[in-house]
């Protein structure tokens, strides 16, 4: 029903900056909220980030937060993830994915995007 499509990963020395994308096509309408989780080798998925689709309020996780920027333009049903000051640590699988309006955990997900940052 809704379909996610990520992109914008790479390698980038530490201290860099990296801006991840997220398309989203299908019943975009009925989409409440979207977020950006990440998975490093050996280690859970993780959240990291969400944005509410319709009045764009934002909520990060502590180890993001203040480095990260996540954002939206509904026009081109794309969601962002503006990353800086990265470091080692964020090295990792980073994922987008949508909850719909009326559902309570994320049923729809990308298939993510590869994330190095190298020290």
């Amino acid at each position: 029903q809704v379909q996610l499509i990520e992109s914008g990963g790479g390698l980038v020395q530490a201290g860099g900056s990296l801006r991840l994308s997220c398309a989203a096509s299908g019943r975009t309408f009925s989409i409440d909220h979207m977020g950006w989780f990440r998975q490093a080798p050996g280690k859970e998925r993780e959240f990291v980030a969400h944005i509410r689709w319709s009045y764009a309020n934002t909520y990060y996780a502590d180890s993001v937060k203040g480095r990260f920027t996540i954002s939206r333009d509904n026009a081109k049903n794309t969601m962002y993830l503006q990353m800086n000051s990265l470091k080692p640590e964020d090295t990792a699988v980073y994922y987008c994915a949508a909850v719909l309006l009326g559902a309570d955990k994320y049923d729809y997900w990308g298939q993510g995007t590869q994330v190095t940052v190298s020290s």
